[in-house]
């Protein structure tokens, strides 16, 4: 039923370049490429390769560098006229927006790439960009929003056979089912989108499913062992592939685990480690989200409580200002697990452990 996954973002000369390529492979190769265009004075390529160099520095967490190449990129292809590279660049730009916790500029990014690739007769980066629309609502809980396009997308990936986008879209659903407590059925559609993903030698969408796993099987089941056997196997191709991003928040979620099952000192320092890796990588949302498994873990290790209601007040904040709907419900949970007085916040339900 699904091909092989293929990267499309991977153009022109580069399109020899796997899904599973090394990250620092296809910096390499994409900036040979870039540089050899610019000697050509060949503006159409120069832009293809551009995307590749900024799509190798965003996932290696360098984004000044991948803010500078998707510019670069989109100038090059507007200079050639190319309005399908042009949207190219954009959906990157926007990408990196939503990696940096900048919301309302990655919709506006995303929103005019998909314009321009629907102007530009490429339904794949008009896709790749409805999708980054629907994960970024997603990501700051506008369920009922992004759901229904989420269904859209995985029925139109799901007809084209297109394994990448039905494993990304399947892993978005299950995010949204796992956050809401329909614990089964996001198991259900994490472990459909590893199978699909392992066929397919999707190893990126494959490592993200298995991360979700691991959450479901630690938070429904209470299997510690097994959930960090599960983000083990994931972190072997988050560390072969270079992907820094999702090895971060891999980290982030072996403190989650190690944390449900009581084991503080082990969260504690697996939390301090992630968000040293979402600091160098100027990734706000992961910070914060780390800072919070880090300050549950230092009062269960005995922190003084006023220390922790204060940063859990501070927290409050930044999470609002980086734009997540569940923030303050989830400050809130803290507030009520730990028995601190919750200091005004609305009362927890149910809430969000953001994916990516």
């Amino acid at each position: 039923m699904y091909g092989k996954a293929f990267a499309p973002e991977y153009q022109g000369a580069l399109t020899t370049l796997s899904v599973n390529s090394s990250l620092t492979d296809v910096l390499a190769a994409g900036t040979e490429q870039l540089r050899a265009a610019e000697r050509a004075g060949k503006p159409g390529e120069a832009a293809r390769s551009g995307l590749a160099v900024a799509e190798a520095h965003r996932r290696l967490g360098r984004v000044e560098e991948a803010d500078r190449a998707w510019k670069a990129s989109y100038r090059a292809a507007r200079r050639a006229g190319d309005v399908a590279a042009m949207a190219w660049a954009l959906w990157s730009g926007g990408t990196l927006a939503r990696q940096r916790g900048a919301f309302r500029l990655a919709r506006r990014l995303l929103q005019l790439a998909a314009d321009l690739g629907e102007r530009g007769g490429d339904i794949v980066v008009r896709g790749y960009s409805l999708a980054g629309l629907a994960e970024t609502g997603r990501i700051q809980g506008d369920y009922e929003a992004v759901g229904r396009l989420h269904e859209q997308l995985l029925a139109e990936a799901r007809r084209r056979g297109e394994a990448r986008h039905t494993v990304w879209a399947l892993e978005g659903i299950a995010q949204m089912h796992r956050n809401t407590g329909d614990y089964d059925a996001a198991y259900a559609l994490f472990e459909e989108s590893a199978e699909i993903a392992a066929r397919a030698d999707d190893r990126r969408g494959h490592a993200w499913a298995l991360r979700g796993l691991a959450d479901v099987v630690s938070v429904r089941d209470g299997d510690t062992e097994r959930a960090l056997e599960l983000l083990s196997e994931a972190e072997t191709t988050c560390r072969a592939m270079r992907l820094s991003s999702a090895l971060a928040y891999n980290h982030k979620m072996r403190g989650n685990v190690l944390y449900r099952a009581g084991r503080y000192a082990e969260a504690r320092a697996l939390y301090e480690q992630a968000l040293a890796e979402f600091r160098e990588m100027s990734e706000p949302r992961g910070e914060a989200l780390s800072r919070l498994g880090l300050a549950k873990s230092l009062a269960r290790l005995g922190r003084d409580r006023a220390e922790t209601a204060a940063e859990l007040s501070e927290l409050a904040g930044t999470l609002e200002r980086i734009g997540l709907r569940h923030a303050r419900k989830m400050v809130a949970r803290a507030y009520d697990e730990l028995g601190i007085p919750d200091a005004g916040l609305v009362e927890a339900r149910p809430t969000a452990e953001v994916a990516r």
